[in-house]
């Protein structure tokens, strides 16, 4: 837990010290974020063996401390980005630091936190989505996209050829639409009242958001808020893009597609970026077991990644460089699955 908790906590301290005291500490969070991780994993190489079970508690203990950070991170950052404290090219920085550990370590907490069995986690988890605007992605993420991953259903999966950014927007769009309809569903079959429909949770709790961010800033504090929470979520689509891209469940002679397997999830076994993101980059497990702890999620035979899950979420920005890298070991791992 040591690893995980340096990896994913030494931003967040970077975070307050960019935001309360300037100068370099801005500079030096972005450096962390965009040179640091990628760097670390370019040089040493290795794989962090999976948790004993006595390292569970300490896990979620890990999330807690996480998502409190994340709620005091964004708070500070809204408030240093609207006010006169800070240079431009101080800003600009805290700007880019702070929302690739919003997308890459908060993103990976809340998704950690909505899998948890208890109520209070799960909760937190929630909030921590709601926060960034993106208060959807708790009911769509569970009820639509481990149903329906890597098959034409699933808004979350991208199909061969696709470029990012239209993925991005089908993605963000039928995400919010299938995640309420399947909680629509699922609250008439349990006879509740749609007046505790979590979407009431989710737009509500971004409305009372964006009012806290005028409370600390102003009109420049919603601003910001904005920017961070459009920054944070498309990361999460990032990961959504890369860690399915091309890969499809075949379809049974009943119709239904097959069990969702190893080969439906795209990996990256580089170890400090995967510590940083919680071990969100070992994807196969997960599906394969979403109620597995973080620390305990193996590094499968699946798909491998040839670049940690950021430096591939920064090349599928270029749709065309993308596809040379990555439509052709698409097409080895479907000849081999044919094989």
């Amino acid at each position: 837990m040591i690893l995980f908790s340096v990896a994913s906590l030494t931003p967040a301290a970077l975070i307050a010290l960019a935001t309360l005291s300037g100068g370099g500490w801005a500079l030096a969070l972005l450096a962390y974020m965009a040179v640091f991780v990628p760097l670390l994993d370019l040089l040493v190489a290795g794989v962090t063996p999976p948790a004993e079970a006595e390292e569970f508690p300490a896990a979620n203990a890990l999330s807690v401390a996480l998502a409190l950070a994340h709620f005091a991170g964004l708070a500070l950052a809204v408030w240093a980005l609207s006010g006169p404290m800070l240079t431009l090219l101080e800003k600009v920085a805290l700007f880019a630091g702070a929302g690739l550990w919003f997308g890459q370590v908060s993103n990976s907490n809340a998704h950690e936190l909505i899998h948890r069995g208890g109520r209070a986690l799960h909760r937190l988890g929630v909030a921590v989505y709601v926060s960034l605007l993106f208060g959807h992605h708790a009911s769509a993420h569970v009820l639509v996209h481990h149903v329906r991953v890597a098959t034409p259903d699933d808004p979350n999966s991208a199909r061969l050829g696709e470029g990012f950014y239209r993925f991005a927007l089908r993605a963000w769009i039928g995400s919010f639409r299938d995640g309420r309809r399947a909680e629509t569903a699922r609250m008439a079959r349990a006879g509740r009242s749609m007046w505790r429909h979590p979407y009431l949770v989710y737009i509500g709790g971004a409305l009372a958001t964006c009012a806290i961010a005028i409370a600390i800033g102003g009109v420049g504090g919603l601003l910001a808020l904005l920017c961070l929470a459009g920054y944070a979520q498309m990361q999460l689509l990032m990961s959504d893009y890369v860690q399915h891209y091309g890969l499809s469940r075949v379809p049974r002679a009943d119709g239904k597609p097959e069990p969702v397997g190893d080969r439906h999830s795209w990996n990256s076994p580089h170890w400090y970026s995967s510590a940083l993101m919680l071990n969100a980059p070992r994807h196969s497990d997960h599906h394969a077991r979403p109620a597995r702890p973080y620390p305990a999620l193996e590094l499968t035979d699946g798909p491998q990644l040839p670049r940690s899950l950021p430096v591939m979420a920064v090349l599928a920005l270029w749709p065309r460089k993308w596809r040379q890298v990555m439509d052709r070991r698409v097409a080895q791992l479907s000849a081999h699955s044919e094989s």
